[in-house]
């Protein structure tokens, strides 16, 4: 883990209130995976709690760092007032991340709303390590899938839902995770996404035999394991999202419910 002053290349607004945040990163930028998280820093009035915020991509040759996130109150306002040339004091990387070692396989990515923050490195490193990715990107509008643009996806299967059918397929995004397990033979699902969208994902997954790995999101103090905000029930007893997961084996959880959850892939 490591606290760096990192200088804002870019901060634009993606959509409505969802917002893409790029700095420049020397020193973390090398010990970075995809699923872990960042706590940025904010300064003004009583907002002294850093925010976690899920890291969206990686760019070792330019040594930038992209957060894809949602202004939900003044923790996240006043990281979305960020300008070019600003600086922003970030710690991490947190947590333990997505395990993208398995090759040659077929296996599906599945992004919710902000959930869809993590999963740009993460079909990255699959698509490099020879795997057949199928990507299902899932949100309330068109709106909320427009950071779907940021993602290469020329060598990825991808289906885009939206709830009310203005970009994509109509419905959830378990419509087309069905179809997609029941025509492949798929080896591993990653979720991340609202709690009820990546419980009906682990579902589905485990009545076709297939591990899922769940990315989750909850509010946290600390982002180190000092405090309890952010734990949860497991088969192993109880976990704390900032320290032992994020990600976690669908099949290992009992509660998914932190203290306070909160729909998005940061707090506010």
């Amino acid at each position: 883990m490591f606290l760096e002053n990192c200088k804002v290349i870019e901060n634009r607004n993606v959509a409505e209130n969802m917002f893409l945040l790029v700095v420049k990163a020397d020193k973390i930028i090398k010990h970075t995976k995809e699923g872990q998280f960042f706590m940025l820093e904010v300064k003004k009035g009583f907002n002294f709690l850093r925010r976690p915020i899920s890291i969206h991509y990686v760019n070792k040759d330019s040594c930038e760092l992209e957060f894809y996130y949602e202004v939900k109150g003044k923790g996240t306002q006043e990281i979305a007032a960020l300008k070019k040339d600003d600086m922003v004091n970030i710690q991490g990387p947190l947590g333990n991340g997505f395990n993208s070692e398995i090759e040659n396989k077929n296996v599906v990515v599945v992004g919710g709303g902000m959930g869809i923050a993590p999963m740009k490195l993460l079909i990255e490193k699959l698509v490099k390590k020879g795997n057949k990715v199928i990507f299902i990107a899932g949100g309330r509008t068109k709106s909320h899938v427009e950071i779907v643009k940021n993602i290469d996806l020329e060598n990825v299967q991808t289906y885009i839902t939206t709830d009310d059918g203005s970009a994509g397929i109509k419905g959830r995004v378990d419509i087309a995770l069905k179809d997609v397990l029941d025509k492949n033979d798929i080896s591993v699902v990653y979720t991340c996404g609202p709690e009820k969208m990546m419980e009906c994902v682990a579902s589905i997954s485990q009545e076709k035999n297939v591990r899922c790995f769940m990315s989750l999101e909850a509010r946290m103090a600390c982002g180190v394991k000092a405090c309890v905000g952010c734990s949860i029930k497991t088969k192993e007893g109880m976990k704390k999202v900032c320290h032992d997961g994020p990600v976690f084996e669908s099949t290992m959880i009992v509660d998914t419910h932190p203290k306070e959850n909160v729909a998005g892939c940061c707090g506010n």
